[in-house]
């Protein structure tokens, strides 16, 4: 432990949007500049401790229960030797607004604790090890927020139990738009409304869709995007649980966006756009439907962050491996 005594990171990880209209639990994208901070410092006791969590009151330092720490043990349990960190977390992201929360904190501590131990696992380990924590916030262990989290940009889960994970290729100039209606949706309340059983029809459409949105993606064809993001089994059911969520959709798209979704399991919604002023106008045009019903709610205008999570501050890696 000596080699690591007095190191520390400082850590970026991302806000994320997932399922993305059409690829429920399989797609994904990163945000730039909304996400949360994290600083890991090692320690000789091989505990986890949570020091300090600051924007967000609530949330657990138990070492069981906060998705952090969980995804830490997960990380050193593979790594196998006795290491502890203490974790201080600044949350920007908050639990229940559709944005990855806890992916936010699970991908940021493995993320910070590779990057200390000098990089022994590969991204698609780190997902697995994230994924833990997101076993706690939802009972699931899904990785369409880890994944774009960790890898960055664009990413698709196609197979979890192998963890094969796709970055796709996208137009650089895609902005997305996100509108944050100041009510909690929790994922797991979310999940629980889905229909059981869809129409094969429905799933055609769907799977044709993803198809598309994907080629769309990769060949920077706005209009093919724009066709493909549309939902047909998950948005009619849990747009239910977002007010306003028709007429924030009919603005955004009167307002040129490509299309427009739910973000996650919501309340937050998306809409992409092909430039940053139509991204502001569609900002303005939910702003204002929200605004005529005195709805508190946060906008924020970004590209796709191609990077995922990043070091803020550090020192040199403490071990190589």
């Amino acid at each position: 432990m000596k080699d690591i005594q007095g190191k520390s990171i400082r850590i970026f990880s991302p806000a994320t949007v997932a399922n993305v209209g059409c690829g429920f639990d399989v797609l994904g994208f990163a945000l730039e500049g909304v996400g949360d901070e994290m600083v890991l410092a090692p320690k000789e006791s091989p505990t986890l401790n949570v020091t300090r969590i600051e924007g967000c009151e609530g949330l657990p330092y138990d070492a069981d229960k906060n998705v952090a720490t969980v995804a830490l043990k997960a990380l050193l349990e593979a790594y196998g030797k006795k290491i502890g960190f203490d974790i201080t977390i600044k949350k920007n992201v908050l639990p229940g607004s559709g944005l990855g929360s806890s992916a936010s904190s699970s991908a940021g501590a493995v993320f910070a604790a590779n990057e200390l131990l000098g990089r022994p696992f590969t991204r698609e380990q780190l997902v697995v090890f994230a994924m833990e924590g997101e076993r706690v916030a939802s009972l699931k262990p899904h990785a369409d927020n880890v994944a774009p989290a960790i890898f960055g940009g664009f990413t698709l889960v196609r197979d979890v139990a192998s963890m094969d994970v796709i970055n796709i290729r996208f137009p650089s100039e895609l902005h997305v738009t996100i509108a944050h209606p100041q009510v909690e949706v929790k994922t797991a309340d979310a999940k629980k409304i889905l229909r059981k059983e869809v129409l094969l029809s429905d799933a055609i459409t769907q799977w044709a869709n993803v198809g598309s949105l994907v080629a769309g993606l990769m060949s920077n064809d706005y209009g093919l995007i724009g066709r493909s993001l549309k939902d047909v089994i998950v948005e009619p059911v849990r747009s239910m649980l977002i007010p306003l969520f028709q007429e924030a959709k009919t603005a955004a798209m009167e307002a040129g966006a490509l299309g427009f979704s739910i973000s996650g399991s919501g309340p937050s919604v998306f809409a992409l756009s092909t430039d940053r002023k139509t991204a502001e106008d569609i900002k303005n045009a939910i702003a204002s439907i929200y605004a005529q019903e005195d709805i508190d709610t946060k906008l924020y205008i970004s590209k796709i962050n191609p990077n995922g999570c990043e070091v803020i501050e550090s020192q040199e890696p403490a071990f190589s491996h």
